[in-house]
């Protein structure tokens, strides 16, 4: 007997944008991150953005992160 589906949780698609604002509470932060859609992504990456001034960009993806205090 099959289970149902969990209600669905709208999934962020991954690499669909250039820029992404995150804040200390996604720390550490992992590109693509937690909630996006990973199934044509590339392999997770951590970026040392607060050792980085604040801001960081996926070396995969080119995504710019950049850090909301």
């Amino acid at each position: 007997m099959s289970r149902p589906l969990p209600a669905a949780v709208p999934l962020i698609p991954a690499n669909a944008e250039n820029r992404y604002e995150v804040t200390r509470a996604d720390l550490p932060l992992s590109c693509p991150m937690p909630g996006m859609a990973l199934w044509n992504s590339h392999p997770k990456v951590y970026l040392p953005i607060v050792d980085d001034g604040g801001e960081s960009t996926c070396a995969y993806c080119a995504a710019h992160y950049v850090l909301r205090d």
